[in-house]
């Protein structure tokens, strides 16, 4: 058990989740239900988005470049990177770089979809980096190995979220989604993992798409759950019933002026800002 000053550090410190864009939102509004009484700040990587088009060792550099400056930013008391791409290039060299520091990762969640199949065949949804990383071959070899798992590299859905969903209309969505879900439906998946967080936000519109038989799973309560397990296993939670010690923000790499759909998103998501991360690294801080 951590000390009682352990917990008195943690109590007004925020949860730090990050994604190359808006694709942890989501991760943010499912880690705010599980602990009410944290205070987040949500980083947006506008500056190196998308991940998914990266070299594993681009990736990798970028993460760690990042959890520094998140750390040196606003001292938070945990990170979580919502980004299943960056958590498999970059998870273990962030914590390498940040001893003592608690950083969860986003692990596709293809070992339910696998358990709970009835046709033997799942689909995974994910970036051009996650279909064809190491990572992804060892996650279905270890946990899929008893079912057919059809990948599908959805690439153009990334950008599709990020610059457009905000303003998308019904149809469009559908149109967007259209052309990857029905391969895979056809081809009698009837699990399709989101590996992809920008994918959340299209979720209903591939459900749609599937139609009725199908289910769509994602990482978000399996994330949240971790997190919650993890500080409260250093003494880090908030007290039952506490009010958040500040509002929780919304922030962005790269310089402004910033797109409309970002400020759309923070009222959308009950978050302040969007405002630009300091430039500053970790080490700069006095």
């Amino acid at each position: 058990m951590m000390p009682e000053s352990a917990a008195l550090e943690g109590s007004g410190r925020p949860i730090a989740i990050f994604d190359s864009g808006i694709g942890g939102l989501p991760y943010l509004a499912s880690a705010r239900a599980s602990l009410p009484g944290e205070s987040y700040v949500y980083i947006a990587d506008r500056a190196g988005f998308p991940y998914g088009t990266k070299t594993r060792a681009e990736l990798r550099d970028i993460v760690v470049a990042l959890v520094g400056r998140v750390r040196g930013a606003f001292d938070p008391k945990a990170l979580v990177i919502a980004c299943n791409t960056a958590s498999q290039a970059g998870l273990e060299a962030a914590r390498r770089a940040n001893p003592g520091f608690p950083i969860i990762g986003t692990v596709p969640a293809v070992k339910p979809a696998a358990e709970r199949t009835r046709s033997g065949i799942i689909a995974v949804m994910a970036t051009a980096g996650t279909v064809g990383d190491p990572y992804l071959d060892a996650l279905v070899a270890r946990c899929a190995k008893e079912v057919r798992v059809i990948r599908v590299a959805a690439q153009p859905l990334v950008a599709f979220v990020e610059r457009r969903s905000a303003f998308a209309s019904p149809e469009e969505r559908r149109a967007a989604v259209e052309g990857f879900v029905r391969p895979l439906t056809d081809a009698g998946a009837d699990e399709i993992v989101l590996a992809c967080t920008h994918f959340l936000h299209l979720r209903d519109d591939i459900a749609a798409a599937a139609g009725p038989g199908v289910e769509v799973v994602d990482s978000r309560d399996g994330v949240a759950g971790r997190l919650k397990a993890v500080l409260s296993e250093r003494g880090l939670l908030a007290t039952a019933g506490a009010v958040p010690p500040a509002r929780s923000r919304f922030v962005l790499t790269g310089e402004g002026p910033f797109e409309p759909e970002y400020a759309i998103l923070a009222t959308a998501f009950g978050l302040d800002g969007p405002t630009c991360l300091s430039p500053r690294p970790r080490e700069a801080r006095a």
